[in-house]
């Protein structure tokens, strides 16, 4: 992410924060930022580990808190399977993600055909789909060359 951008989501997030009557802290600001700098859809753990070393003071459930709250506001997004921790993606615009059932990796896949999808209709379910997000399964070439080699 370019500096320009990020300057302007942490700009967003202060305003937000004003505007939705909730404290601006440190340690949530350098969360978003420690997202922001990653593009590799890290784990709430990993943010820890990371912003840890430079908010010594920083709990683990400050930062769950934290993710989950910045990405309500729209900030960031959540990446999530079954059978893996929650992800979090600084790329808040429409993609789609190809997941490898082996590491747990998450690739981020732009697809005009996959954006244009059409949505069923779930007027019967009393629902409203506000976004959706397409996970392609399968195994990335790391894993297969591992297999192959019978790591």
């Amino acid at each position: 992410m370019d500096d320009a951008t990020k300057k302007r989501r942490l700009e967003a997030y202060r305003r937000l924060c004003h505007e939705q009557g909730r404290r601006c802290t440190i340690q949530q600001q350098a969360i978003l930022e420690a997202v922001l700098d990653l593009d590799d859809h890290p784990t709430a753990d990993q943010i820890f580990d990371i912003v840890k070393k430079t908010v010594p003071n920083l709990s683990r459930t400050t930062v769950y808190r934290a993710l989950e709250n910045i990405a309500r506001m729209g900030l960031i997004s959540k990446a999530c399977h079954p059978g893996s921790a929650i992800r979090y993606d600084r790329r808040i615009e429409v993609h789609h993600h190809l997941i490898c059932l082996r590491c747990d990796g998450i690739t981020d896949i732009t697809d005009a055909t996959l954006d244009s999808l059409n949505l069923p209709d779930t007027s019967g379910f009393d629902f409203e789909v506000q976004d959706f997000r397409v996970q392609l399964r399968g195994i990335c070439r790391r894993c297969r060359e591992k297999e192959r080699k019978g790591e």
